[in-house]
């Protein structure tokens, strides 16, 4: 584990439930291995704006990413996938490893974090330590303490609700 995410973790007492997996490099990947394991799973992206402003959105594993919908909901415009290279120059995370807590590595506070309102309605979440070798299990509390620590204010948005998964 990186120190500076284990400090963040000893600073709001959070000792993470960890599933040890091999890699998985997408959601249908991960699905095989989360046999009973609470919370709900998420998918990651990162992406692009067209004026170069940057992304981590985290929605529910089932929910189809509307690129069309997206930016009105999360206050931008044209959306695109930013490069697997900026990904590991911003969030020192590489693809598959995505998730909340790569936001530990964006020390000069380019991203913005967008989540979809389901998963903060949840009780648990679960997602990569930016190491797809593993999942974690993390309460909401533990989730807000995290953002907070780290003064991150997401941008909370719902989805409209024809391209809610079902």
């Amino acid at each position: 584990m990186r120190d500076d995410l284990k400090a963040v973790l000893a600073q709001i007492g959070f000792e993470p439930h960890t599933l040890s997996h091999p890699p998985v490099h997408t959601v249908e990947d991960a699905h095989q291995y989360y046999a009973g394991l609470e919370g709900v799973h998420t998918k990651n992206a990162f992406l692009k704006d067209a004026k170069g402003k940057l992304f981590l959105v985290t929605v529910p594993a089932e929910q189809r990413l509307d690129m069309k919908a997206l930016p009105q909901l999360i206050g931008s415009k044209r959306l695109s996938f930013a490069s697997a290279e900026l990904m590991r120059s911003v969030l020192d995370t590489e693809p598959g490893s995505l998730g909340p807590l790569s936001l530990i590595a964006d020390k000069d506070k380019q991203v913005t974090f967008a989540i979809d309102s389901a998963l903060l309605a949840a009780e648990k979440i679960t997602c990569h330590p930016l190491d797809n070798t593993q999942t974690w299990v993390i309460p909401q509390k533990d989730l807000q303490n995290f953002l907070g620590a780290l003064h991150i204010e997401p941008v909370v948005f719902s989805w409209p609700e024809e391209t809610v998964a079902s």
